[in-house]
C-alpha cells in the first residue's frame, strides 16, 4: 500500500481570509516502509506571514520571494499524490488549505485525486483519552527523537509523523517480529505435525532472566505495564 505522510506551513490559519501554503512536505511509505521518494517545496505564497505563524515556522517573505508559486508546483503535488492514501497530524487544517489552493487553480479536492486521508490527531485522541496529542507530545510518548525540530517545518514534521504513525499503528514496532517465512516449493505438501508430537522445552534461568528484562523494557517504553506483565501479575480466579 502507498501512502504518503504530509505537512503544511501557512502565513496564518483560516484559508477563507487569504492566509495561503508557503511550505509542503511529504514522504512516502510503501507497505509502511519508508522509500526515500520525498516532495518538498518553499512556496512564494504572495503575502506576508501572520507575525504568529511566522514565530512557528521562521519562513520570512524575503526568503520566499523567488521560491515558486503554488500554481508552479500544483501538478507535480498532483502527480505525486494520486491514488496515495494520505496521512495528516489534524487533516482538516492541512486539506483546507490544500483545497483552497486547488480551487483557486480549478483543480479538484484533494479527496478526488486520493484513495483516502488518516488523521493521526484523531487516531491519538482514541488510544490517549485526556491526553496531550500534539505531534511533539506524541514523539515523546513513542520514543521518537525531536531534539533537532527547533522551528516547524513541513520536510521534517512529516518525517517524525510517519515514525510516530508506525510506532502507533504497530503494538511491539521495537520488536523484531516481522519474519518472513519460507514459501513451499510448487508441489511441495506441508506436514502438519500432531500437536501430541510436539515437545516444549522450558525456559533455563537465564532465558527466564532474559524474557523478564525483556518485559521489564516494555514496561518503561509504555510508562506503565505491558499486556503481558499485567495479565502474569494478575491473581489467578
Amino acid at each position: 500500500m502507498r501512502q504518503i505522510v504530509l505537512d503544511t506551513e501557512t502565513t496564518g490559519l483560516n484559508p477563507r481570509t487569504g492566509d495561503r501554503i508557503l511550505e509542503i512536505g511529504a514522504v512516502e511509505l510503501n507497505n509502511r516502509m519508508l522509500t526515500g521518494n520525498n516532495f518538498h517545496h518553499y512556496i512564494n505564497p504572495e503575502r506576508d506571514s501572520e507575525e504568529g505563524a511566522l514565530a512557528v515556522h521562521g519562513l520570512t517573505t524575503e526568503f520566499l520571494s523567488d521560491k515558486p508559486k503554488f500554481a508552479e508546483i500544483a501538478q507535480q503535488l498532483r502527480d505525486y499524490i494520486a491514488d496515495a492514501e494520505l496521512i495528516i497530524h489534524n487533516a482538516p487544517f492541512d486539506i483546507g488549505f490544500l483545497n483552497a489552493e486547488f480551487k483557486r487553480l480549478n483543480m479538484p479536492p484533494v479527496h478526488e485525486q486520493v484513495r483516502g486521508v488518516i488523521d493521526t490527531l484523531v487516531q491519538a485522541k482514541e488510544m490517549h483519552p485526556g491526553k496531550r496529542n500534539s505531534l511533539d507530545a506524541l514523539c515523546d510518548r513513542y520514543g521518537v527523537s525531536n531534539a533537532h525540530r527547533k522551528l516547524h517545518g513541513a520536510l521534517l514534521d512529516s518525517e517524525l509523523l510517519a515514525d510516530v504513525y508506525l510506532a502507533m499503528t504497530r503494538g511491539q514496532n521495537s520488536l523484531s517480529m516481522d519474519v518472513e517465512e519460507a514459501a513451499p516449493a510448487d508441489g511441495a505438501v506441508l506436514e502438519i505435525v500432531p500437536l501430541a508430537a510436539v515437545i516444549f522445552q522450558p525456559a533455563s534461568a537465564d532465558e527466564e532472566e532474559a524474557h523478564q528484562a525483556s518485559l521489564a523494557g516494555l514496561d518503561k517504553a509504555a510508562k506503565g505495564q505491558c499486556i503481558w506483565t499485567a495479565v502474569t501479575a494478575a491473581p489467578a480466579a
